[in-house]
Order: structure tokens, then C-alpha cells, then sequence
């Protein structure tokens, strides 16, 4: 019987530390990826993970991203470069600083 309770207790253990680490992963990536302007503007190029797609939008996750400043992510978002249509006139500029925010927190894991 104390075997039986040392093996649960074990199990419960291992089941919190696993789920702790789990839950602490992907949180600014959840926090881009759950954002409906995110959700119903940028998804639909970069992936509804921000991976980027084959030939849609790059992923805003990648070393490039992350080598990017966030004064040159608003420019991008705001004007557009290449592909990447401007948000100027669809996105507030509180939108677009949540988006840059959170697009700067993913690129720095």
C-alpha cells in the first residue's frame, strides 16, 4: 500500500512539473497567435502560428525576425515591404504597436 501511494505521488508530481513546463513554453506566442487582429490580418500569410508559410508572409519567428528592430517592424507593418501589403489605413497605431510588441517577444526565445 505505501509503494502504491509513493508511485501516485510520484505520478502527480511528474504530471504538475510536466504541465508547468508546458504551459510556460509557447506564452508570447499564444499571446500573437490568440490576438484577432493577428488572427484576421497577418495569419492568414504568416501562418496561424506565426511559422510562416511556403509562399505566403516569412515566419515572425525566425533569426531574421528577431534581428529586425521593432521601429522597422512598425514601418514594415504600417507601409508595407515587397509582399507585404500597408496597414496604415486598416490598423490603428495601438494595433500596430501590439503587434510589434508581440512579434518582438516570440523573436526573443
Amino acid at each position: 500500500m505505501k509503494a502504491y501511494r509513493s508511485t501516485i505521488a510520484f505520478f502527480i508530481f511528474f504530471l504538475s512539473v510536466a504541465t508547468m513546463a508546458l504551459s510556460a513554453q509557447p506564452a508570447a506566442s499564444a499571446n500573437l497567435t490568440a490576438n484577432p487582429i493577428f488572427q484576421k490580418n497577418c495569419a492568414k500569410c504568416h501562418g496561424k502560428t506565426a511559422e510562416g508559410r511556403h509562399f505566403g508572409g516569412p515566419s515572425l519567428i525566425s533569426d531574421k525576425t528577431s534581428a529586425t528592430s521593432g521601429d522597422d517592424l512598425r514601418n514594415i507593418i504600417t507601409n508595407g515591404k515587397g509582399r507585404m501589403p500597408k496597414y496604415a489605413s486598416k490598423l490603428t497605431s495601438e494595433e500596430i504597436a501590439t503587434l510589434v510588441e508581440q512579434i518582438r517577444s516570440l523573436s526573443k526565445k
